[in-house]
């Protein structure tokens, strides 16, 4: 098995502890939010957090509250962007979208539950002192509100069947998924007692690879298969969302993602031999084909 293969297991355990069970009466919300965090996940996000905690010396055990934490937050995120108000998606993960199953009142509360469910989390779970654990859940707060993830959702609703804008573009992936990737980076030097300039240096880490992930997942949509992918493809060209494909080309649109790979790596050169977890997650997350 191998190391991500493991840490992934660990995240699995760890998030099965800070769930209610499924059998935990009302059943029907817990059945629901169960359906969507153990529907397969890559769990990239937790991943990155744990990679970034390495660079400190932290131990996967004190960091796993918070990367669970960020996943409940990322999988409340795509409960609703399947709904039929946002994006309208039938499937996600290769399965029947929550709303599918559940409905879409459940599918609501299932994702109000894990957001609230994320910072209960880290109040509870957490083994950091106080001063850490405000400091992370300012840094999450941040990240999932209308500062990061809603923010750029927002606008990219009110962006749909506009011409495509390079500023508007950049804000809609820069927020709506860049935040997400920059919280977990940073809330792994928090945790580490970071300096000043380590967090700096890993924040341009973060914003860097954010956008070359969301790049990539906007060429996916018109390259790759729904069996791959584990969702349906063509719905970016259907709603007439602004993408870097529609904007650039498929070519270029890679060619920007490559070049921001370079530049993720040239920000973690500081910490040599310590950042090779984060190193290899970044090559892969920018490389992934689904």
């Amino acid at each position: 098995m191998s190391t991500w293969e493991q840490d992934i297991n660990d995240i699995n355990t760890a998030l099965e502890r800070f769930l209610p069970a499924a059998t935990t009466f009302p059943t029907e919300i817990h059945r629901a939010v169960r359906y969507s965090v153990f529907a397969g996940g890559k769990r990239l996000r937790p991943l990155l957090t744990l990679a970034t905690a390495d660079i400190f010396a932290v131990g996967h055990q004190e960091a796993m509250p918070t990367a669970c934490a960020i996943e409940m937050i990322h999988t409340y995120s795509l409960i609703h962007d399947d709904l039929p108000a946002l994006d309208n998606d039938d499937y996600r993960r290769g399965r029947p979208s929550n709303h599918k199953v559940f409905g879409e009142a459940m599918a609501i509360l299932a994702g109000d539950a894990l957001l609230t469910q994320a910072f209960a989390t880290l109040a509870t779970e957490s083994s950091f002192p106080a001063a850490v654990v405000v400091a992370l859940q300012q840094e999450l707060s941040r990240a999932a509100g209308m500062a990061g993830m809603i923010g750029g959702q927002v606008v990219d609703i009110i962006s749909e069947g506009k011409p495509v804008n390079a500023d508007i573009l950049d804000y809609i992936h820069q927020h709506k998924t860049g935040a997400l990737f920059t919280c977990c980076i940073r809330s792994g030097a928090i945790m580490g007692a970071a300096s000043v300039a380590d967090v700096a240096a890993l924040t341009q880490f973060a914003e860097k690879i954010g956008l070359a992930f969301q790049i990539v997942d906007d060429i996916l949509d018109i390259t790759g298969d729904d069996t791959t992918l584990g969702k349906k493809t063509g719905s970016d060209v259907s709603k007439q969302k602004m993408t870097y494909p529609a904007l650039y080309g498929l070519e270029k649109a890679q060619q920007k993602a490559d070049l921001l790979l370079t530049e993720a790596f040239a920000a973690l050169q500081p910490f040599g031999e310590a950042a090779t977890n984060l190193t290899q997650l970044a090559q892969t997350l920018v490389k992934r084909n689904s």
